[in-house]
């Protein structure tokens, strides 16, 4: 990997991570958690779209993306599923504890 590519992805993540702490936390615990949970699978689906297209460019010789920003999106998109993979999951656990109490 070239010095340019590694800077290009050290100022990312850099990025990502002020991004990640300057966003607000909601002051109302109590919100549509469905709501909540259909943003955060849209968002997802957006990482998985933004990484194809990229991918789809990359094959077809578009010189606008490179190899490093295709393999970079990928992976985004490749943890942010398995991130939604074990939310859901957890959440299965979840209701089948509930169902499962004594009335």
């Amino acid at each position: 990997m070239s010095d340019i590519s590694v800077n290009q992805v050290l100022a990312q993540m850099r990025a990502m991570s002020i991004e990640a702490g300057s966003k607000s936390q909601p002051s109302d615990t109590s919100g549509d958690f469905a709501a909540m949970l259909k943003q955060s699978i849209d968002a997802v689906n957006q990482t998985q779209q933004t990484a194809s297209g990229m991918s789809k460019s990359f094959e077809m010789g578009q010189g606008d993306v490179s190899l490093a920003e295709v393999m970079i999106a990928s992976q985004k998109a490749s943890v942010s599923f398995q991130a939604m993979i074990q939310v859901r999951n957890k959440l299965v656990d979840a209701y089948k504890e509930v169902m499962s109490m004594p009335m």
